[in-house]
């Protein structure tokens, strides 16, 4: 049964859940002034959250992103996937876990514990994949995603959250007043197709340079991104090794003082900004817009299993898939 269920912390932050694509509804964060704001976009009703940007704040899977050309090889076999973003699979495919209703196997008032089981097969994926995401929401105002999942074969698995902030609160505006830090001195190259095409490059002297706060409005619209119409492209966290908890950057606004930084264990940080987004009035009757919105998604690599030089994305069978993101929020 699909429901919504609300986490509080101490000092005024509180989150919603929803157990349709184990997503985040709303996030209510304080600003500079202790004034609380809504800063993910979604919508008012469970018939909306179901029916309408089925990304919106929800965990992706089995494999998010994209995977070049909807096929990748494994131990000597190939899988076909579907077809659904060009040439590419996107997000686990037609019906990727964005679209699953996870078990609720426990809540308290600061935590939320969800399990999932991928069957050997779904969307074409080997193995059947067992997978546990807990939300919990500190009193430090940190909302903590872990991802935890074993398989009984070898498979590979990319686990992203898809939130689409605004911290001046969700449908307030565009984006283009946020400032944007990345700690990435790299970034993946991409094709026609917004895949990447296997090359990492520098950042240096390039519209991809954002080791400095860079004002989204300056950079969002230059047309080297891929799609034209915004970011949404891959960065190579800076880590001193793999695996570690690590800074992937920070957007901040100014105006609510409001600071979001995203710490990671995963490689990579998939940076879009709400190109895609259709006009439509939403959550409060608040309306939302292209670019009105920005996504920092933890991942490996996109395209990973077409690419042995990218970090393994593989999971073999026995042993335990473990990542987590942390997105922390504070004002000044």
């Amino acid at each position: 049964m699909t429901a919504l269920y609300t986490l509080k912390n101490g000092k005024g932050m509180s989150a919603e859940i929803c157990n349709y694509g184990a997503r985040v509804t709303k996030l209510n964060v304080p600003d500079k002034n202790g004034m609380t704001a809504d800063v993910v976009l979604s919508f008012d009703t469970l018939e909306e959250i179901t029916t309408k940007e089925t990304y919106f704040n929800s965990t992706c899977g089995r494999f998010a992103n994209r995977i070049k050309d909807a096929k990748f090889t494994l131990e000597g076999k190939e899988y076909k996937l579907a077809v659904n973003n060009g040439p590419n699979s996107l997000h686990g495919g037609a019906e990727g876990f964005n679209m699953k209703v996870w078990d609720v196997k426990s809540v308290t008032e600061s935590e939320i514990i969800l399990h999932y089981l991928s069957p050997d097969g779904e969307e074409g994926y080997p193995g059947n994949l067992d997978i546990t995401l807990t939300y919990q929401l500190t009193d430090e105002n940190e909302l903590k995603i872990h991802y935890e999942a074993i398989c009984d074969k070898t498979t590979v698995i990319g686990l992203t959250n898809h939130s689409y902030f605004n911290l001046k609160g969700a449908g307030e505006g565009l984006i283009h007043d946020h400032f944007l830090q990345l700690n990435a001195d790299f970034h993946t190259a991409l094709d026609e197709f917004t895949c990447p095409t296997g090359e990492i490059l520098k950042v240096d002297n390039s519209p991809y340079d954002f080791r400095h706060p860079v004002l989204l409005g300056e950079r969002i619209n230059d047309p080297v991104y891929a799609s034209n119409r915004g970011l949404d492209d891959n960065w190579v966290i800076r880590k001193n090794q793999p695996g570690e908890l690590a800074l992937a950057g920070y957007i901040y606004e100014p105006v609510s003082g409001r600071k979001m930084e995203v710490i990671t264990t995963q490689p990579g940080v998939q940076v879009y900004t709400a190109n895609w987004v259709d006009k439509q009035t939403a959550k409060y009757g608040k309306e939302y817009n292209a670019q009105g919105a920005i996504c920092l998604e933890t991942q490996g690599f996109p395209a990973s299993p077409n690419f042995s030089h990218f970090p393994s994305t593989v999971l073999r069978a026995g042993e335990k898939y473990d990542e987590w993101c942390i997105y922390k929020f504070s004002a000044e």
